[in-house]
Order: C-alpha cells, then structure tokens, then sequence
C-alpha cells in the first residue's frame, strides 16, 4: 500500500475531510499502516508531502484540498462537503501575507521545513553577529547550513569510514525576501561567495520576479555557477518549489570550513554535530533547527 492508498482509504472510511495527523492517526487504529512499506519516523509527515504533491502534479488526482482549512484534504469520489472544496482545478482564492510584514528572517522555518519534508536535510542557522571579524569577503556567512545523513546499514557506514566516502552532502543557502532583475546578480555572486564550502548552494526567496530577462539571466548564472534557485511560500506547502536545481560540487573548500568554524561558534557547532550523528544516523541528536508541523507553519492568520 502507498500512502496515497492510505490516505484514500481512510478518508473513504471517514466520509470527511482530514489532516494528515488524523488521516495517519485514525488509519493506524484500523491498522492500515501494517501494509506501509515505511521506516520513517515521522510518517504523518511522508503522508502529508505525498498528497500535496499529488494534488500539485497529478492533473488525475483522486484528493482536494478543503478551502476552509488549506490542510485538510478530500476525495473527489465522496459527495462535495457543500461549497468548502477548492475545484478539481485545484483554484482558490486566498488571503495570503502581507509582505511588507514579515523579514527574510522569518523565511528560516519555512526552509528548514521544506528541504527536511523533501530531502530530509537538517538545517542550521547561523548567526552572523556571533562571528569574529575576519579579513576577507564581506560575504562570509550563510545564512541557513544543512546536512544529509546516508540512509545506510551500520556495516555499510563502517565500511565507508575505512574508504572515505562518507555519503554526507552539505548546503548553503542564501535568504532573501524579494529577487528581482535589479538585485540578482548582487545576491547570486554573494551566494557563490559563502557557498564554495558545500556540495551544493542556493539563493532562497518568498517573492521571486516573473519576468522573462530575469529566468534567462538566472539561468545563465546557475549554468556558469552552479548556485540553485528555491521559491519559498508562506501560505501553502504545495507551492514551495525548487526552480533551478544547484550543480553538485564533489571539491568542497575545505579551507574555507575551517575559517568558518574559526570565527563562527554556531557553525563550529554545526560540525560538531555532523561528526557525533554520523556514527548513529539512525538517531540523530544534533542541535538542528526546528521543523514545525505543517498546520503549526501554515495556520491562518
């Protein structure tokens, strides 16, 4: 059973619409998760991200999204709930926030909780004001430092200690509130500039332009540099979206992870971390950033 049967199975059982908690919760009572091929341990969390990108990509889609509550979720098959479902178009019209309310700082939790919902990477934040001056770049810090464990059997780990090939992939990403034509080459050049540490880096954005020239040039950038581009939404999950992948970069700047975690303690501690989860993965205890539960991250305002 997938865990789109699941979900299907347990809202046609319910004959209402449902979270992903209640839908995991109540589907679990009955059982059904004994049919789950899953070793996650936040399953509630798999089942959430696979209906949203279901009804995001999937134009033969068996769930809708419930307008009331943007994370409540129904079946096309049950009779309409009155007028609460959005259309099998997936169209609503919403109140979104306001963006003059909001800082870039504000985009951490949305990020952190993406990259972990798609790829489960364990963010970091670093705090600038916690380094010593360096000379150098202005362009020092990220703003956001993540990490992925491999998915490996404990022989497996210990026999990539003895190669050296660790399996272990770390990020960089760059936060701003708006990009646009105007200040794109300025922050892209500064993501290049914090990013040769990591494996792969990103500029992040709530409001990215649309405007043609703007994708073009971005484009050629991430062509020539490889930074990637992720769009990041402060009122639906569905819509957070990774545009441009980043070019993994296999020769890290190992110099620069040692300047790094010279004058930035956060990011030593970063390090810190990554080496003591690594001789457990299966379970990690590192001081990471929070992942908040959807219906907390996303709550009507």
């Amino acid at each position: 059973m997938t865990f789109l049967d699941f979900a299907e199975k347990v809202i046609e059982m319910e004959k209402r619409a449902l979270t992903q908690n209640e839908i995991w919760d109540l589907g679990k009572k009955s059982g059904y998760d004994k049919d789950l091929n899953t070793k996650g341990l936040t399953p509630w969390q798999t089942l959430g991200t696979s209906i949203r990108k279901d009804i995001r990509d999937n134009g033969n889609t068996r769930f809708i999204k419930y307008e009331e509550d943007t994370f409540k979720y129904y079946l096309k098959s049950l009779p309409s709930l009155q007028t609460n479902t959005i259309n099998a178009n997936n169209v609503t019209v919403k109140k979104t926030k306001d963006d003059n309310k909001y800082d870039e700082k504000d985009l951490h939790k949305y990020l952190s909780f993406f990259v972990f919902e798609k790829d489960k990477i364990y963010t970091k934040t670093i705090n600038a004001q916690e380094s010593r001056k360096w000379i150098g770049s202005i362009w020092r810090h990220p703003d956001i430092v993540g990490v992925i464990y491999p998915d490996w059997e404990d022989d497996v780990l210990e026999l990539s200690k003895d190669i050296d090939s660790y399996g272990i992939k770390l990020f960089s990403y760059e936060l701003k509130k708006e990009l646009n034509s105007s200040n794109l080459r300025q922050h892209y050049f500064e993501a290049v500039s914090n990013s040769s540490w990591a494996n792969e880096g990103y500029l992040v954005a709530s409001i990215i332009s649309e405007d043609n020239d703007f994708f073009e040039e971005f484009k050629r950038l991430n062509n020539a540099f490889g930074i990637g581009l992720i769009k990041i939404s402060l009122d639906d999950p569905s819509e957070n979206d990774i545009i441009f992948p980043s070019k993994y970069n296999g020769n890290i700047d190992i110099e620069s992870i040692n300047i790094l975690s010279k004058i930035n303690k956060g990011f030593k501690d970063f390090l810190i971390d990554i080496k003591s989860d690594y001789k457990n993965v299966k379970r990690i205890r590192g001081q990471y950033d929070k992942i908040y539960d959807v219906e907390d991250l996303y709550k009507k305002q």
